[in-house]
């Protein structure tokens, strides 16, 4: 199977309300995926039908692998300790615990430290490393870098490149567009229950227009040109700076980032 992930006319309802409203996804072996949409787009509840923990109303689902789970909201008894809860999930999958995976995810401290005594980016981090030990062929990932710092945003990033390296599919939620422009492969943007793109960031990029901000400083002061095509809004701005005298001191051209990109398709602008 080329496939790792396959859900078609996936439909989910909460009494009178439509939730997920016939959605097709493909999601390839190796690959680095995305599952967008703002608040209310129906991203949770899909994720959470994909994954098992939620049932649905019509549709299907393939899942071609092990699959391991990260939640976005997640707990551990209080008094637990970081190396006692590896232990335990290996128990459980009946795996060897690997006491270097929490050092590879930069939690290598964790392994005495009690789960209540532990920080937001802490408990993260050890979250991914009980859903990586029954050795998933697909790791899903929600929100994985909320409360991380830049240096343990950093070191996670670099460890879900490797785990796409050894052959694993990554399927990702998250808010944070820098991040999934750098790290995946192709996205899915979810909005009202239904998908409204599906592709790289590329293909977006392609479907909804190259979208610039040009700036522009002159001796008359400073403003921003919002253009789909650069070269004639810049004739355009330049012309009007001959006719009115302004002399031009910096021009800067911004183009558009995946938020805006993302934000255009997701409220259908």
């Amino acid at each position: 199977m080329t496939n790792a992930l396959e859900v078609r006319g996936l439909r989910k309802r909460y009494g009178e309300k439509a939730v997920l409203k016939g959605i097709d996804l493909c999601v390839r072996r190796g690959d680095i995926f995305a599952l967008l949409g703002v608040n209310g787009a129906g991203k949770t509840t899909a994720l959470a039908c994909i994954e098992g923990l939620r049932r649905y109303d019509a549709g299907s689902i393939s899942v071609n692998g092990r699959m391991g789970i990260q939640l976005q909201s997640a707990a551990l008894p209080a008094h637990i300790k970081g190396g006692e809860a590896v232990e335990l999930f290996a128990r459980w999958n009946r795996r060897t615990a690997d006491a270097g995976m929490l050092a590879a995810l930069g939690a290598g401290d964790m392994a005495g430290r009690q789960y209540r005594e532990m920080s937001t980016g802490q408990k993260r981090r050890l979250h991914l490393a009980l859903a990586l030990i029954c050795g998933p062929d697909i790791v899903f990932l929600d929100e994985p870098t909320a409360g991380l710092d830049v240096e343990g945003r950093s070191a996670l990033h670099r460890y879900i490149r490797d785990l796409k390296a050894e052959g694993k599919t990554i399927v990702l939620a998250s808010h944070d567009m820098a991040e999934v422009e750098s790290l995946c492969d192709s996205i899915a943007i979810l909005r009202g229950g239904e998908i409204a793109f599906a592709g790289t960031v590329t293909e977006l990029t392609e479907r909804i227009g190259k979208h610039y901000d040009i700036h522009v400083r002159t001796d008359q002061g400073s403003q921003t040109y919002a253009s789909d095509h650069i070269e004639v809004s810049l004739a355009a701005i330049l012309k009007s700076c001959r006719e009115h005298h302004a002399v031009i001191q910096d021009i800067r051209v911004d183009r558009g980032s995946l938020e805006q990109h993302f934000l255009r398709i997701a409220k259908g602008e």
